[in-house]
């Protein structure tokens, strides 16, 4: 193989690694209620109650915190919850974690509903996606 093509599949495989990564941004909002939510969340992701009770804290009802958050961050706090897991669990995961913890630290009651939400946010598994390639 020419260094050229070489250099073109390595660009290549860079882009279809960010494009993996892609669905995992998670936006913040600016409002200070909602914000306190989102900290509240980021610093204990596996924190059972629902947002009814998370508000009680925050200074706004749980209709005006979904309403914020659809509006700030462009996805309902149910979604974008999900997504902080699936960060959470995903940093676990790479940091050479096994599902299972991984899955539990993150808030997900099991393993397997974890793997539901990866497979459906990312295509593949957990045990696929950090899977080493193949040197063939």
């Amino acid at each position: 193989m020419i260094a050229w093509q070489r250099h073109l599949i390595e660009v290549i495989l860079d882009q279809l690694q960010t494009i993996k990564v892609a669905p995992l941004q998670l936006s913040m909002p600016e409002d200070p209620r909602a914000l306190r939510v989102a900290e509240l969340l980021m610093s204990n992701p596996s924190d059972p109650r629902p947002l009814a009770r998370i508000a009680k804290n925050s200074g706004a009802s749980p209709r005006t915190l979904e309403r914020i958050f659809v509006n700030e961050t462009g996805t309902t706090f149910g979604k974008w919850q999900q997504q902080l897991r699936l960060m959470v669990a995903m940093r676990l995961l790479g940091q050479g974690a096994k599902v299972t913890h991984a899955a539990l630290e993150a808030g997900y009651s099991t393993p397997s509903a974890f793997i539901a939400a990866f497979h459906k946010a990312l295509g593949s598994t957990p045990t696929q996606y950090f899977k080493e390639p193949s040197d063939g």
